[in-house]
């Protein structure tokens, strides 16, 4: 639609074939042929290497088109058989030098000339598309780009923007391209060029564009006891990212996959246009007893209870973990068990296979993680528990957890 806009004002659009408008396979058609086959007024497609004129572009000035070279373009299947990759495109950059000559004998010394090609050029540094592109391609020398019978240099294929031939003539420019294609291009300008060209001389300038932004968060999450609420003192607030596209990138251990809660994280993007969350877990070290531990000599439970005080626990909290080991199961009473500390000894039942019961109001943590939970006062609870307790008390013994957050 916009291109038959420009049709009908009269204004003539020069279309350069690129790497993704052609097929890989030999002899298909190109993405942008239609208008060439329906032969639409005004609008030049460029899909071989030509020369064009002042009477087909209606203005004093000449355009030299290199589109996108592809192997079967330059060479028959025949001239290809037995030549390795490197061969082939040396065989091929020497086939583009040569016409791209010729083609320059041809042209007329008298009006601007203008080289427009997609493709990369020695000396050119490459963006985040560099990352997608498979196995080699063709690359124009510097001494092509930079012959004094061009006048300006116009560079399609690469996204970054940059100048290769700074302060010389002719100008040999890459705009780039005109949005942000991946996070790899966050912080990169994105803009189009307007250029004064004359014979001879060519003064040319960046115009930037105010595109969509893109934006990584990477909160430090040092604490599982404050893991969300260090996450979300370090986001923006959801109006200070409206229409951007945005990543937050968390690195945290495994275990405190449970304490993450995405939901909230989606609440600070809701007026994104799109965000996603990039989770980089890692196992943490694992603890070491040390060389001079006679290691034979210890049971498992001292054994255990040495991993917990070598992890930071102080002795005490060695000791719940113990008796959780030994445990039937866990109960909690009265705790919401928002803080990790007291979240932990669900999380460790649940991990080992024990039933997880709570008795409290409203949510918890661990609900997730709870074989059943009981939302009544604890005090009737327990009262009502005393005598089923009684009659079972030969069975192992249960750890309970709870009160860190005025639980009983």
């Amino acid at each position: 639609e916009r291109m038959m806009r420009l049709s009908n004002a009269g204004i003539s659009p020069h279309l350069l074939v690129g790497n993704h408008d052609v097929s890989p396979a030999a002899g298909r058609a190109h993405a942008i042929q239609e208008f060439d086959t329906l032969a639409v007024p005004h609008i030049l497609v460029a899909d071989k290497l030509r020369l064009f004129g002042p009477a087909e572009l209606g203005l004093p000035v000449q355009v030299l088109a290199v589109p996108w070279v592809s192997r079967h373009a330059m060479m028959t299947r025949e001239e290809s058989a037995g030549k390795s990759l490197d061969e082939l495109l040396t065989e091929i950059e020497t086939r583009v030098g040569e016409g791209i000559n010729r083609l320059l004998d041809a042209a007329d010394p008298g009006l601007p000339l203008i080289l427009a090609a997609h493709a990369s050029v020695q000396g050119a540094r490459y963006g985040s598309e560099r990352a997608v592109m498979l196995g080699h391609e063709l690359t124009l020398s510097g001494s092509v780009v930079t012959d004094r019978r061009l006048d300006y240099v116009a560079l399609g294929h690469i996204h970054q923007h940059q100048c290769l031939n700074i302060g010389g003539q002719p100008p040999v420019v890459y705009p780039g391209s005109i949005e942000r294609i991946d996070f790899g291009e966050e912080r990169e300008r994105k803009g189009f060029v307007l250029a004064d060209i004359r014979r001879g001389h060519t003064d040319w300038q960046f115009v930037p564009v105010k595109t969509r932004p893109m934006h990584t968060f990477s909160p430090d999450t040092p604490s599982a006891d404050t893991f969300m609420a260090d996450i979300l003192s370090q986001l923006p607030p959801a109006e200070d990212v409206s229409d951007a596209i945005c990543r937050v990138v968390l690195s945290y251990p495994r275990d405190w996959e449970p304490l993450l809660d995405e939901n909230a994280i989606a609440e600070r993007f809701k007026n994104a246009l799109n965000f996603h969350i990039v989770k980089r877990t890692f196992a943490e070290n694992r603890s070491r007893l040390g060389d001079t531990v006679a290691v034979e000599s210890l049971t498992p439970e001292e054994l255990l209870t040495r991993y917990w005080l070598s992890i930071g626990l102080d002795e005490a909290e060695a000791e719940a973990m113990q008796t959780l080991e030994q445990a039937a199961g866990l109960l909690v009473v009265g705790s919401s068990l928002m803080v990790y500390s007291g979240y932990r000894f669900a999380d460790r039942a649940y991990r080992l296979g024990k039933p997880v019961i709570a008795i409290n109001y409203g949510l918890t943590r661990a609900d997730s993680l709870l074989s059943a939970k009981v939302d009544v006062d604890c005090a009737d609870a327990l009262h009502a528990a005393v005598g089923a307790l009684t009659a079972a008390s030969h069975a192992a013994p249960a750890l309970v957890a709870g009160g860190e957050d005025g639980g009983a």
